[in-house]
């Protein structure tokens, strides 16, 4: 039988020499330790894509809206350019009509004040 004295000096790998079942129930309890923390790992990892895959889902969303939304921006620059490039040719037109009836009315006598 051994002392209080003696057992406090007893360590952990002591009682593993001294218990044959204590040392196999520690090394399945260390087993399952790992087997539970690769569980875990596995689990936070399958967490985390699952995560990335929505993230990458949402930024395809938002990129095809953004780019219909360009497409739609680029279709109403053009009209807009194509609007400007008439009103520009009328402009023009209008100058020359001004100016043939301005010489018309020089012709006639017309003088500027």
């Amino acid at each position: 039988m051994m002392s209080a004295s003696s057992l406090s000096n007893l360590s952990f790998a002591d009682c593993e020499k001294l218990d044959p079942q204590f040392r196999h129930d520690m090394e399945k309890n260390y087993t399952d330790l790992l087997s539970e923390e690769l569980r875990l790992q596995q689990t936070v990892a399958e967490e985390n894509r699952e995560h990335s895959v929505m993230t990458i889902l949402d930024a395809k969303r938002l990129a095809s809206q953004y780019q219909k939304e360009a497409e739609k921006c680029n279709a109403g620059m053009e009209t807009c350019e194509g609007a400007r490039e008439r009103a520009e040719a009328s402009l023009i037109a209008e100058k020359k009509v001004t100016a043939q009836w301005e010489q018309r009315a020089r012709q006639m006598g017309w003088k500027d004040k």
